[in-house]
């Protein structure tokens, strides 16, 4: 990620900080409140992927784009939920993170397939 996108996160972040603190919240009240809309937000992006999909008879379908535009609201609102939790080092943590958390999977190769396994 670029240097600019973590600036706009971080103004963000101290943008909703403000606002919460302005109505009294916690620091901790304010993190859960910011991991609650993460959930929000997954939510949306369940809602658009089934609309695209036209698996809900009830509702009304959506395109992929829309889709797409709320799975990118649930990473930017994760990605500000890191900068709140994690002010001073966020950009690094998050790096340490992928690192750590993508090893076991990069390192392997391509996935491999198992092998059918015969009924008993």
């Amino acid at each position: 990620m670029n240097g600019n996108a973590w600036t706009t996160i971080d103004q963000l972040a101290r943008r909703f900080n403000e606002h919460d603190t302005a109505l009294g919240l916690g620091q901790e009240e304010q993190w859960s409140l910011q991991v609650l809309k993460i959930a929000e937000e997954t939510g949306e992006a369940s809602q658009a992927v089934i609309g695209a999909r036209g698996t809900n008879p009830r509702k009304e379908s959506a395109s992929w784009d829309e889709a797409h535009a709320e799975v990118a609201d649930v990473a930017i609102t994760a990605l500000v939920a890191l900068a709140r939790m994690r002010p001073d080092d966020a950009p690094q943590y998050l790096d340490r993170q992928l690192a750590a958390k993508s090893a076991k999977f990069l390192s392997r190769g391509p996935a491999a397939v198992p092998a059918p396994t015969e009924p008993a």
